[in-house]
């Protein structure tokens, strides 16, 4: 008669869990995190120059989707991309929605990282640019967005290791990210603090990392600082 197996000790259970939670970090949070702030800082930008914007309805419809991105808590926005667009005949596979999700709420809260950063560059490069001949594009893509960069990268990085945890949120819409894999075991073990213990040293590992880009970059864009 074979004996069953006496129940794991906290240690087994974290040995046991410690590779999915990493693959769910790799596959799954780092990618969501990465692909959302790119997309949401790509729209931050063009609602921040919309926001800016002479036109005043232009500039209306920028400040109404800040407001109500900012005014909104992101599980709710979650949840009515995942459960809520379906009935109106737009669905998404999970991970494409925590996307969709994801990137608008970057996009509503960088817009003013932007805009006061681009706003923050004196008018006299505006006209100095346009003295030479430089489109209103190009004195952005040259002169403008380079300056403002400097000003926008400790705010932005916030924003990039506030979305690094909120990833987490996507267990709710049955993403497999690194918390759900932490959720999953703990289900089943009953370890609750070590586990959850265990994800938070992964989540905060991951924020260090990303402090200390965000110190290299803000050294490499000081040479756009004009003295």
């Amino acid at each position: 008669m074979s004996q069953g197996r006496g129940p794991r000790s906290t240690w087994d259970v974290l040995r046991s869990t410690a590779w999915p939670m990493f693959v769910g970090l790799v596959k799954v949070t780092i990618p969501l995190t990465a692909l959302s702030f790119a997309i949401g800082l790509a729209l931050a930008l063009l609602v921040a120059l919309a926001r800016i914007s002479s036109y005043r309805a232009l500039a209306g419809v920028a400040r109404a989707f800040i407001s109500i991105i900012r005014g909104t808590p992101l599980l709710l926005q979650l949840f009515i991309v995942f459960y809520g667009l379906p009935q109106i005949g737009l669905k998404f596979p999970p991970f494409t929605a925590a996307v969709v999700a994801f990137s608008l709420n970057v996009a509503g809260y960088a817009a003013e990282v932007v805009r006061s950063a681009i706003l923050s560059v004196p008018r006299g490069q505006f006209e100095a640019a346009s003295t030479i001949g430089l489109n209103y594009s190009q004195t952005l893509r040259r002169i403008v967005l380079p300056q403002a960069a400097r000003t926008a990268v400790p705010p932005l990085s916030n924003t990039l290791l506030s979305l690094l945890k909120d990833t987490s949120l996507g267990s709710v819409v049955l993403l497999t990210e690194l918390f759900r894999e932490s959720q999953l075991a703990a289900a089943e073990s009953n370890e609750f603090l070590a586990l959850y213990s265990f994800a938070g040293l992964y989540y905060w590992l991951i924020c260090v990392a990303l402090s200390a880009g965000q110190k290299r970059l803000e050294t490499r864009l000081n040479r756009y600082v004009i003295v």
